[in-house]
Formats: structure tokens, C-alpha cells, sequence
């Protein structure tokens, strides 16, 4: 393992930032430490690359416990998310700076920059300074002189949460061609899903200071460990179902009881996609009536407004959209495709029963 964490724990005076997180890495992995503010992703980073002491447990790098390790001697890059440059040093002296504190022999040195500054094509800025440079150039030369060592793993703190939009779109795809071309080993943090879904091949999801989930992200959108990661990643519609008649009930919908009782209540959620419509009010099993409709590019979000006031979201794509008829203030029809149950203690989903193909006919009807 490239990286490992073993029941690490961080505390603040009171306050526990990390509690007791476990996970590794492999070596040419991109992985990403997902989660809202204050969640001890970023804790968690700065105790991997030495800027933090954990108060209990072990890290190790390459199979070395580093605990007491200096940052110097652990052999990795780092990038912050305000670039961190020195604003009195050319491109140039930048990247090099590193390798002139290691003792690079000047040739040695050359040879590197030059190697870099082609690689994230910096070249012709060279003898530039920070402030002339853009936001996009400037988090480039940050990997580039984190990267400049040779290290054994490069740990990124939000690193494009400085630039807009066009230009983080653009750092996403040179960190996914820069790790796949040099067999990076890259630990990211992020608060951003999207960006985590789509340039990590593995991601570890924290709230509070623990770990949620780990798992790609097809796994954790798909198939969520618990009901914060199901709200955290993505869009989730969560009803609470109480169990009338044998049938477990949210407002006109019905679900299985899954073995609960009269009077019982359990939770269920379902993606956006699960819900199939129809622009004809008597073809699928609930009526309801289009209340808002979101843009989203290739994709639509629609609101779906039942007689009893009840609200869910729907997503089909524009052509879709289009072909339906669908509209503000459309009347339409629906059903769901799947759902998960979520478990009434700890928010965590039951497995055995998470997933349900077909909703069940209702009071024996079809469907």
C-alpha cells in the first residue's frame, strides 16, 4: 500500500476532528476525501503529509510507520488550495526551490524544471512572477513544484477551489492526464461531489470525523453505506413510510412493509432517475403534476407535485422532456423503478433488502 491509515484519531483541546478513520491507498491511485466543511478530510491530509500530529493511531507511506517522521523525510509533494507560491521567485525558481533545499545539483535542477515546465505547459513563463500569471497558470506551477522532488505521493488540499469554473474543469483534466501519464499516487481533498466523482477512482467520504463509505464512485452513488452519503452524493428523495393496512405508506405511495409492523415507520429513498413519467395521467400508478422544471444541460430535473402536497424529483433526459410534452403545470403520471430501504437506527441502509427492482402492484393491481 502506497498509503495507510490505522484507527487514526485528532483532537483539538475538546474537539475530535478525526475520529478513529482507517483507509489505504494503492500506489498509482487517485483518491479523494470527500465531505462538507469541518468534516476532518483536510485534518486527515495534514497528519498524512506531517503538518499535524495524530493524538492516536498510525500512518503509514509505503509500508514506514511515519507518525515521527518530519515533513522533509516523509517524500511528499503537497499543494494548498491558495497556491502557496513565493511571490518574490519567478516560475522558475518556484518549481526549483525544492530541489535547491535537497541539494539538486544545478544541471540536475535544469533538467527537471524544464522537464515540468513542458509537462504542464508552462512554457515561455519561465521568468514570470505570481502576480503575472493566472489562476490556472499559478495552481500549475504549485504542481509543478510539488511534483519537482519526485514524491513518493502528491496531496492536494482543494486545490482548485481558487479558480472559476472553465479553469477548474480544465485543472480536473490535467490532474487525471498528469496522474495516468506518470503513475501519480494523489490524495485529494474536496467539499465538491461532482469534482470527486469525476476524476477519482476512489473515494473516502467523511462526516463528523469519520469515515461514511469508501468506494468508487459508482459504488457510493449507487449503492450508499448510509443515509448521509445517499443525501451527500447527489440528488436522493427520502420518504418516511408508515406501515397502515399491511402496506407501508408515504402519503399517496406504497412500499412493502419488509416485516414491520401495524403503526411502524421506516424510511425509503430513491434517485431522481428511479422515477419513471408518463405524459398520460392514467398510464403509470400515481397522478401528480409538474411544478418546476431544472435545467441541468443534457439532463432535466423536474418536481413532481402529488394531490396530497407531497413533493418528489424526477430527472429525464431533454429529448425526453421534449418528447413527453412535459411542461410547468403539466398533469402527468409516474412510478418508481427501485428504491433503497433505509434502516430506522444510525441512517445505515439494509443491505438485504436495499434495492427493489419493481415497485409491488398496488392492492394486487398491476402495474
Amino acid at each position: 500500500m502506497s498509503i495507510e491509515l490505522r484507527h487514526v484519531s485528532k483532537r483539538f483541546g475538546g474537539v475530535e476532528a478525526v475520529s478513529d478513520v482507517s483507509f489505504s491507498m494503492k500506489d498509482g491511485e487517485l483518491v479523494a476525501l470527500l465531505g462538507p466543511s469541518g468534516c476532518g478530510k483536510t485534518t486527515a491530509l495534514r497528519m498524512i503529509a506531517g503538518l499535524e500530529m495524530p493524538t492516536a493511531g498510525d500512518i503509514y507511506i509505503r509500508g514506514q510507520r511515519v507518525n515521527d517522521l518530519s515533513v522533509q523525510k516523509r517524500n511528499v509533494g503537497f499543494v494548498f488550495q491558495a497556491y502557496a507560491l513565493f511571490k518574490n521567485m519567478s516560475v522558475f525558481h518556484n518549481i526549483a526551490f525544492g530541489l535547491k533545499v535537497k541539494k539538486w545539483k544545478r544541471g540536475a535542477i535544469e533538467e527537471r524544471v524544464s522537464e515540468l515546465v513542458m509537462l504542464l505547459d508552462l512554457c515561455g513563463l519561465e521568468k514570470r512572477f505570481p502576480h503575472q500569471l493566472s489562476g490556472g497558470q499559478r495552481q500549475r506551477v504549485a504542481l509543478a513544484r510539488a511534483l519537482a522532488p519526485n514524491p513518493t505521493v502528491l496531496l492536494l488540499d482543494e486545490p482548485f477551489a481558487a479558480v472559476d469554473a472553465k479553469i477548474r474543469q480544465e485543472l480536473r483534466e490535467w490532474l487525471v492526464h498528469l496522474q495516468y501519464d506518470l503513475k501519480l499516487t494523489a490524495l485529494f481533498v474536496t467539499h465538491d461531489q461532482e469534482e470527486a466523482m469525476e476524476i477519482a477512482d476512489r473515494i473516502v467520504i467523511f462526516s463528523h470525523g469519520r469515515v461514511e463509505q469508501i468506494g468508487t464512485p459508482r459504488e457510493v452513488y449507487e449503492s450508499p453505506a448510509t443515509e448521509f452519503v445517499a443525501r451527500f452524493i447527489g440528488v436522493m428523495n427520502v420518504l418516511d413510510v408508515e406501515v397502515r393496512g399491511g402496506v407501508g405508506r408515504a402519503g399517496e405511495l406504497e412500499f412493502p412493509a419488509h416485516g414491520h409492523g401495524e403503526g411502524e415507520r421506516f424510511r425509503i429513498g430513491f434517485r431522481p432517475y428511479a422515477v419513471s413519467i408518463s405524459s398520460d395521467p392514467s398510464a403509470l400508478r400515481y397522478r401528480a403534476v409538474v411544478r418546476h422544471t431544472y435545467f441541468l444541460g443534457v439532463m432535466m430535473r423536474v418536481e413532481l407535485e402529488l394531490p396530497s402536497g407531497q413533493t418528489i424529483r424526477a430527472r429525464v433526459t431533454k429529448e425526453d422532456y421534449a418528447r413527453l410534452g412535459l411542461a410547468d403545470d403539466r398533469e402527468v403520471s409516474f412510478q418508481l423503478r427501485e428504491y433503497r430501504l433505509l434502516a430506522s437506527e444510525g441512517g445505515l441502509l439494509e443491505p438485504e433488502v436495499a434495492v427493489a427492482r419493481e415497485m409491488p402492484p398496488m392492492l394486487g393491481e398491476g402495474i
